[in-house]
């Protein structure tokens, strides 16, 4: 019996097709909650191979691209949940959510191979060259229309030792050493020969820096008399957040959290609400204030307000002390999510009735001017503030340039209840503790619904409160590390590194004989 030639034609175009998508997904289980980290390093490898194997630039893009939609496609599903919590007025948009956006970030690793192609000159230089290429357009996404550097390779060693490396050289440096060994280890498989075998030392460089990295980290040290951080989760449910009859009952739950007192505990330092705690505007909640500071006591609190400005909205984290002004200055969110919190040629759209989803005062709120530190004084000194999805990206958990103080603490308010409960939330704390490895520094994450978190310096979630429960957390405040690698030079070592190895590539291919 013979197979029709057509027959075996659409089978091979249906494999070239599965086994990039296939290839991207093994690579994306790596991200939490799976953390498949081993499989997702040989997926990485596999990915380097097809696309270095591609006979034309054409092809090494599809295949890139192709590769880029299953990792997208596992690590990005969730993006279809803020679309759901309000259907009838969003839930039509999901499905083009998800489509757009896994499409559009495969777009990113398209352009790896692509960059493989032009760089490579042989199959096993183009697998080298995907896997420098990926380290460069996880780089380049992070910054490039506005930036979104969700899921960037170097994430899944989040659980590992290895992200320790994140203090020396960020999470682009801990990506770059992932992508490099997966393209070297491809490229010696592609080369012909008993030298095969050496494909293994690149997963061992790994292994051992994930190793070295685990060992780097001293055993939790129990600070007797640190400064006590309360934080408070009041799980409310998104959907009834906003709703007049619930925001009485959401806010009482918030005040009686912060006015518990447990008997011989020391009272907290300094009390945490998420963000957009209060349902109000700032100008019109001088009583819910009032009573906050009173609920308190001697501790400061630092909670997610929306502000107005004339006809100017911002979504802010405001400074309650118990004496002086009723207002400390406030931080203004100036890293804002596009079409959640504001409409790309928004004033244009809001002519037609469209706004952003996530805003509900006006069609979408103003960026504030830039990262900035709150001076809590007393035992804690300076915090830097994060709203949200600000603790993804690594430049904004740095102080401003003009800043000469170190903060003692990183503060994330965040309302992940937009997130769903399968992987966004949990991907998003994952990524908030590299920011504290990254900085040497604590961090305390105060989210709506979940989940709540004091992280220490390390990285590691010393106390919590799961998704979808009521509570707060009474936690010690670690103590903070002298100031990393990182923290002082941020990515120029990355950049150097990457532009020399590009540049090394580049001139290893003009050498080539035409």
């Amino acid at each position: 019996m013979t197979v029709p030639a057509a027959g075996v034609a659409v089978g091979m175009a249906r494999w070239r097709v599965l086994l990039p998508v296939a290839a991207g997904a093994g690579a994306g289980a790596g991200q939490v909650p799976l953390s498949l980290v081993w499989p997702a390093v040989a997926a990485l490898i596999a990915a380097a191979i097809l696309v270095g194997a591609a006979p034309t630039w054409r092809a090494a893009f599809r295949r890139g691209w192709l590769a880029g939609v299953g990792y997208f496609g596992v690590t990005l599903f969730w993006i279809a949940e803020p679309f759901l919590v309000e259907p009838e007025r969003h839930g039509w948009m999901a499905p083009f959510a998800v489509v757009l956006m896994v499409g559009g970030m495969a777009l990113f690793w398209g352009m790896a191979g692509t960059i493989a192609a032009a760089l490579g000159r042989d199959p096993a230089s183009r697998g080298f060259a995907f896997g420098l290429s990926l380290a460069v357009v996880d780089l380049v996404r992070t910054h490039v229309l506005t930036g979104f550097p969700w899921a960037l390779t170097g994430y899944i060693w989040t659980e590992r030792g290895l992200i320790q490396w994140a203090s020396v050289a960020g999470i682009h440096g801990v990506t770059l050493l992932t992508t490099l060994a997966a393209g070297t280890a491809a490229a010696v498989l592609m080369r012909s020969g008993r030298w095969r075998w050496l494909a293994v030392l690149p997963p061992s460089m790994l292994l051992v820096l994930d190793l070295a990295g685990a060992a780097r980290v001293p055993p939790p040290d129990a600070r007797h008399g640190a400064p006590a951080v309360r934080i408070v989760q009041p799980n409310a449910d998104q959907r009834l957040k906003w709703d007049p009859g619930w925001a009485q009952v959401f806010y009482d739950r918030q005040v009686a959290l912060t006015a518990a007192r447990d008997d011989g505990a020391p009272p907290p330092d300094l009390i945490l609400w998420p963000e957009s705690a209060l349902p109000t505007l700032l100008d019109q909640s001088g009583d819910l204030l009032t009573d906050i500071r009173v609920a308190a006591g001697d501790a400061d609190v630092i909670l997610g307000i929306t502000r107005a400005d004339d006809l100017r909205y911002y979504n802010s984290a405001i400074l309650l002390g118990p004496d002086g002004p009723p207002v400390v200055r406030p931080y203004d969110k100036h890293h804002l999510v596009p079409f959640g919190e504001y409409i790309p040629f928004g004033d244009l759209l809001a002519r037609v009735g469209i706004g952003a989803f996530a805003a509900r005062f006006g069609f979408g709120f103003t960026p504030g001017p830039g990262p900035d530190l709150m001076d809590v004084g007393g035992r804690i000194g300076h915090v830097l503030p994060l709203i949200c999805y600000e603790a993804i990206f690594p430049a904004h958990a740095r102080p401003p340039a003009d800043s000469h103080d170190r903060p003692s603490l990183l503060v994330q308010l965040t309302n992940d209840a937009w997130f769903g409960t399968v992987a966004g939330p949990w991907q998003h704390l994952a990524q908030a503790r590299v920011r504290a490895i990254e900085q040497g520094l604590p961090l305390a994450r105060s989210a709506n619904t979940g989940i709540s978190a004091m992280v220490d310096p390390w990285g590691r979630v010393t106390h919590s409160l799961p998704l979808g429960v009521e509570g707060r957390i009474d936690a010690p405040l670690p103590g903070a590390r002298p100031a990393t690698h990182y923290a002082r030079r941020a990515d120029g070592p990355v950049l150097v590194a990457l532009a020399l190895l590009l540049l090394g590539l580049v001139a290893w291919r003009a050498r080539a004989p035409r």
